[in-house]
C-alpha cells in the first residue's frame, strides 16, 4: 500500500522559513517522481514543485526563488525548504507520487486531481503576524 506521510506543518511569521518533509513507503521511492502541491481555502490545487527520480526540478512561478524542494533516496524521503514565506502561502501542502505532468496546475482539489496518483493526507502551514 502506497503511503505518504507528511510532517507537521505549523505557523510561522512572514519572512520566516519552514521545512516539510514527506516519508514514503509501499512503492520504489528512488524511482518515482515526487511533488508538492497547495491548496489555500476558496483556491484550486496549486503546483508548488516536482521532482524527477533522477532529480530534475520545477517550480510553480509564485514560489520560484524562495522555496526549494529535495530528496534523500536512502531514506525515502521527500523535502520542501521554504523561505521568506509570505501569507499568500498559507494553505495545505500535500505530497504526491506518480506525477503525471512537472508543470500541470490542477484546476480543482488537490485531491480529486489526477495529476498523481498518491497523494498525502496534507498539512496545514500558516504564516501570519
Amino acid at each position: 500500500e502506497v503511503e505518504l506521510m507528511e510532517s507537521r506543518g505549523g505557523s510561522v511569521q512572514p519572512g520566516g522559513s519552514l521545512r516539510l518533509s514527506c516519508l514514503g513507503s509501499g512503492f520504489p521511492f528512488g524511482v518515482s517522481n515526487m511533488g508538492w502541491y497547495r491548496q489555500a481555502p476558496g483556491s484550486s490545487c496549486e503546483m508548488v514543485s516536482t521532482i524527477g527520480y533522477d532529480g530534475r526540478t520545477f517550480y510553480g512561478d509564485s514560489v520560484k526563488g524562495r522555496f526549494t524542494v529535495s530528496r534523500d533516496n536512502s531514506e525515502s524521503t521527500l523535502y520542501l525548504d521554504m523561505n521568506n514565506l509570505k501569507p499568500e502561502d498559507s494553505a495545505v501542502y500535500y505530497c504526491a507520487t506518480d506525477i503525471k505532468s512537472w508543470t500541470y496546475q490542477p484546476r480543482s482539489d488537490c485531491l480529486k486531481s489526477a495529476v498523481a496518483a498518491y497523494w498525502g493526507q496534507g498539512t496545514q502551514v500558516t504564516v501570519s503576524s
